[in-house]
């Protein structure tokens, strides 16, 4: 027997996905997904830092520029995902300060902490933090 009979008789390999035969059709994602709405500043904004960290020798000079950014982006997604709602819901004012209260001491504590763990990230850790950021501005 050939090679060229013995491949031709082999069934492709079982990976649990459909055969990439259709190229030019964009991959639809498997798992459900939430993302939300930012200014075009802060996209910009983003882009830049993610570009600048990506191609630089030395990732880790951007360190505290991407802890900073960390902390924005989780700002907006917070206020988008829970202080727009609850405005437009009107619950009175006392629970919004409330809210907002609540709100500003949990960004400050994890602010402190997506500080210091973004810190002590090295060049590939902070490039993989930079493609995970990527992916959720598909």
């Amino acid at each position: 027997m050939t090679l060229m009979a013995s491949t031709s008789k082999r069934s492709p390999p079982a990976t649990g996905r459909p055969s990439s035969n259709r190229a030019s059709k964009p991959s639809v994602p498997v798992e459900p997904y939430l993302r939300f709405h930012h200014s075009t500043a802060l996209r910009k904004k983003t882009l830049t830092l993610l570009t600048a960290l990506e191609q630089a020798e030395d990732a880790t000079t951007h360190r505290d520029a991407l802890a900073q950014l960390v902390i924005e982006l989780t700002s907006n997604g917070m206020d988008y995902y829970f202080m727009k709602p609850l405005k437009r819901a009107k619950p009175g004012f006392v629970v919004e300060q409330s809210a907002n209260l609540g709100l500003a001491g949990v960004q400050q504590v994890m602010g402190s902490v997506v500080r210091q763990i973004i810190g002590r990230m090295n060049g590939p850790q902070l490039v993989s933090v930079c493609g995970s950021i990527r992916q959720l501005m598909l």
